[in-house]
């Protein structure tokens, strides 16, 4: 029996989502009573007999204490029976993967994460996995993209970086009907906002590094699901190739979710006013925002995200010279990549996180080379429409 096994992510179900983060996997230390859960830095333990450990712990790559109460509260946010964590976002990309063989096939969103691009395509393409890039906001798209070797449906809403949404309930009847897994990278929304597992999908995946952390001091990800033989096959390959993080990171994490509604409430507050502010400014030729009216998914967002989170891009009139003009006069948006934290940031994702893909394909997908990017923070929100008015009148619009 696994730590996992002993502890049931389920007994705090019943609770609002406010409680369980900040509770769920969560018992005050019975040997101090210390209210926080403790660091466990160690990397081995004491066993009763060979083959008979203390507490059911061997080796810290397979299980850790802080570990395994980060693992339960994530799948209690989720609303999963277990959660998986990594090293980082793209060591969970790479587990998933892990499972699939040369010839398999796996249908992805065309509008993704850079880092993601290139893990699907630089890495496992050489291994035989076989990827189609589809738009996943059209249905129809993404059954055309289907073949009999499809596994796997893979997609980000809201994606990364122009916030499209995908109707993941649709998604799920397709991957279904097919035979094949649905796979919802959730780091944008957040379990707070939105919780796919709900809606159908097999598998949501998490950069810790970003919301759930919160505070740009921690980098991490995870894998959270339902099926006791996903968990098996997931967790074989966390065990056998690594990855995982320290008690450390795991801590960090931990600290983080539970002040993750308080956060998101206010970074979907700051998002939703600036992206009106650049709506309304001339200078200003779109702004992608799942909160907005005029965003394409605006009525798909009212029914599967309570708000529409705190990521906005918008492309402006001069094109890439103002756009990374603007980047770098901002004075509060700090210039740089990541996202999620308190901290707001800028950057302009054609040369920094989505330079991996080349610029043909991202122009094909929507992508232009002016796009701007902000992960708007939790500062008061008339410093940050000063900020970006400033950085505006600098780029010339």
């Amino acid at each position: 029996m696994t730590p996992q096994d002993k502890h049931s992510t389920q007994e705090q179900t019943s609770t609002r989502f406010e409680t369980r983060a900040i509770h769920a996997g969560q018992k005050p230390d019975p040997v101090t009573g210390a209210v926080m859960t403790p660091v466990y830095m160690t990397s081995t333990y004491a066993q009763n007999a060979p083959g008979d450990p203390v507490g059911g712990y061997e080796y810290s790559r397979t299980h850790n204490p802080t570990r395994t109460a980060l693992e339960e509260n994530l799948a209690s946010l989720e609303g999963g029976t277990f959660g998986l964590c990594f090293s980082s976002g793209l060591a969970a990309t790479s587990a998933l993967l892990g499972r699939f063989v040369p010839g398999d096939h796996i249908v992805a969103g065309n509008d993704l994460y850079g880092g993601t691009y290139r893990i699907f395509t630089q890495v496992y393409e050489r291994y035989g996995i076989q990827f189609t890039f589809a738009d996943t906001t059209d249905p129809d798209a993404v059954r055309a993209a289907m073949t009999d070797a499809t596994r796997m449906i893979y997609v980000e809403s809201p994606s990364n970086p122009l916030l499209r949404l995908t109707d993941i309930a649709s998604m799920a009847e397709i991957a279904q009907g097919a035979g094949a897994l649905l796979t919802v990278d959730n780091t944008f929304a957040t379990p707070y906002l939105q919780t796919p597992l709900t809606l159908g999908a097999d598998i949501v995946l998490h950069s810790l590094t970003k919301y759930l952390g919160g505070h740009s001091d921690v980098v991490g990800g995870a894998l959270i699901g339902n099926s006791d033989d996903l968990r098996e096959e997931l967790a074989f390959y966390q065990n056998s190739c690594g990855g995982t993080p320290g008690p450390l990171d795991s801590f960090l994490v931990l600290r983080g979710t539970k002040t993750l509604a308080l956060r998101m409430e206010r970074h979907c507050s700051n998002a939703i006013a600036i992206a009106q502010h650049l709506e309304a400014h001339p200078g200003v030729d779109r702004v992608h925002y799942p909160g907005l009216p005029s965003h394409p998914q605006y009525a798909l967002c009212g029914q599967q995200m309570l708000h529409g989170g705190g990521m906005v891009s918008f492309e402006l009139s001069g094109g890439v010279q103002a756009g990374e003009t603007f980047a770098s006069s901002t004075q509060i948006f700090t210039l740089a990549e990541s996202l999620g934290g308190v901290e707001s940031l800028v950057e302009t994702p054609p040369s920094m996180t989505h330079a991996s893909i080349p610029a043909e394909v991202r122009r094909a997908a929507g992508l232009e080379d002016g796009l701007v990017r902000l992960s708007v923070g939790v500062e008061h929100v008339d410093d940050l429409i000063a900020d970006v008015d400033a950085a505006l009148a600098l780029a010339g619009a």
